[in-house]
C-alpha cells in the first residue's frame, strides 16, 4: 500500500513538472514575441521622430516613463493571485527593461558607490538591463544628465526619518532638468561580512554614519563591545568589508550582491518603516499616465500673507498637496524658495490656471515636471 502511494505520488509530481516545463517553453516563446514587437515599435518611433518633435513635448525616443507606468498599474489591477502584484510587477519591469534595451541600454548616473541604496533605487526603477554609473556627489549626477553622459540620473530626496534631502533640492534651482519620475526604496539594513570574517568573528563594525544610528539600538543590543567607525556610504562600508578580515558592514542587499558577502543578521534597522524616496531626472517632459504628481519651485514676495496666496489656488481648486519644503532663495536675505509637490498634471486645466495664478503673485515660478506616481511598494 506504501508503495502504491508513493508510485502515485511520482507519477503525479512528474506530471505537474511537465505540465511547468510546457509552461517555461510557451512563457519563453512570447517573451521573445514581446520582444520582436519592442523592435517594431523602435522602428515606428524613429520614422516618427520629426511627427513626435513637432508635438510639443519632447520625450526620450524609446523609454517612456508614463507608458510604462500605465502597463505595470494594469498588471497590478488586474491580478488576482497567487502570486504578489510586487513580485508581478518586478517580473514585467525586468522584461520591459530587457526589451528597451535590445535596442540601446539606458545610462543612468545614480549617487555612488557601488552597493548604495541609490542603486538600488536605480534597479527598481529601470531594472537590470540598464547601464548604472555610479557618481561622487549629487551635484554630479545632475551634471552628467545634463550634459548627455547618461539619459537619466537618480537622486535621493526624501527620508521618512532624516527628512528632505537639501542638495537635491538646491540643484533644482539652477538645473533645466525635469522630474521624470518617482521611487520609493524600503531602507532594509543587514550586517554583512566575508566567509573568513564569518568565520574568524567581527572586531569592527562600520557604515555610513545614518546606517550606524538607524541600528544603534540593535548594534549596542547584540554588538556592544565592538568598535564603529562610519564611512561617506554604507557601499564603501561593504566594499571595506569584502577586502578585509575581522570588518562588518551595515549594508543593503544590493550591497551584498555587489560585493559578494554573506549575511549575519537581517533587517538590522531600529525603524522597521525607515524608507527613501528618489527622484528620476531627465532632460525631457513627461506626457499623462492617469496617475501623475507635479513638483515646482516658487518664490513669493516678502510681503504678509505671501504664503496664503501661494498655496490658496491649490485649495480653492481642491488639489492636494503632497509635499512642501522651503530652501534659502540665495540671491536676497531672508526670502525663501518653495518646494511644492502636488497631485495633478501640468497639462491639467486646472493645474493651468493655478500656474497662472501663482505667476502672477510670485517672483520665482519655476515646473520641475509632471511625472507619474510611484506605486505602493
Amino acid at each position: 500500500m506504501g508503495d502504491d502511494s508513493r508510485q502515485k505520488d511520482n507519477f503525479g509530481l512528474e506530471e505537474v513538472r511537465s505540465q511547468i516545463d510546457d509552461i517555461d517553453l510557451k512563457i519563453q516563446d512570447l517573451l521573445n514575441e514581446r520582444a520582436k514587437c519592442a523592435e517594431k515599435v523602435a522602428d515606428i518611433k524613429l520614422s516618427d521622430l520629426t511627427q513626435e518633435a513637432s508635438s510639443g513635448i519632447q520625450t526620450n525616443l524609446f523609454y517612456r516613463p508614463e507608458r510604462e507606468a500605465q502597463v505595470l498599474r494594469k498588471i497590478a489591477d488586474r491580478n488576482d493571485g497567487p502570486m504578489k502584484s510586487e513580485s508581478l510587477v518586478t517580473i514585467f519591469r525586468e522584461i520591459m527593461s530587457a526589451c528597451l534595451s535590445l535596442e540601446k541600454p539606458l545610462q543612468i548616473s545614480y549617487l555612488g558607490p557601488q552597493g548604495t541604496f541609490s542603486q538600488a533605487a536605480a534597479l527598481k526603477h529601470f531594472g537590470h538591463a540598464v547601464e548604472c554609473k555610479p557618481v561622487s556627489t549629487i551635484d554630479e549626477v545632475f551634471a552628467h544628465v545634463e550634459s548627455g553622459q547618461s539619459d537619466f540620473g537618480v537622486v535621493p530626496v526624501e527620508n521618512s526619518t532624516e527628512g528632505m534631502v537639501n542638495n537635491t533640492l538646491d540643484n533644482f534651482m539652477d538645473s533645466p532638468l525635469k522630474i521624470s519620475g518617482e521611487v520609493e526604496v524600503r531602507i532594509e539594513h543587514h550586517l554583512l561580512v566575508s566567509s573568513l570574517t564569518k568565520e574568524s568573528g567581527v572586531s569592527k563594525i562600520c557604515a555610513h554614519e545614518q546606517g550606524l544610528a538607524q541600528c544603534r539600538n540593535w548594534l549596542d543590543l547584540n554588538y556592544p563591545r565592538v568598535d564603529r567607525q562610519s564611512l561617506p556610504s554604507n557601499g564603501a562600508a561593504a566594499k571595506l568589508a569584502a577586502e578585509n578580515v575581522g570588518i562588518a558592514a551595515v549594508a543593503g542587499g544590493v550591497a551584498q550582491e555587489e560585493y559578494k558577502l554573506e549575511r549575519i543578521s537581517s533587517n538590522i534597522e531600529d525603524n522597521g518603516d525607515n524608507t527613501t524616496r528618489f527622484l528620476i531626472v531627465g532632460s525631457s517632459e513627461i506626457p499623462h499616465s492617469g496617475e501623475d504628481k507635479t513638483s515646482i519651485l516658487v518664490s513669493s514676495r516678502n510681503k504678509p500673507g505671501a504664503l496664503y496666496k501661494i498655496l490658496d489656488p491649490f485649495q480653492r481648486s481642491n488639489i492636494s498637496l503632497t509635499r512642501i519644503d522651503t530652501r534659502p532663495s540665495r540671491t536676497e536675505k531672508w526670502t525663501y524658495v518653495f518646494f511644492i509637490e502636488f497631485e495633478g498634471h501640468l497639462q491639467d486645466d486646472k493645474v493651468k490656471s493655478i500656474m497662472k495664478e501663482l505667476e502672477e503673485n510670485s517672483v520665482l515660478l519655476k515646473p520641475l515636471g509632471s511625472y507619474p506616481r510611484s506605486l505602493d511598494w
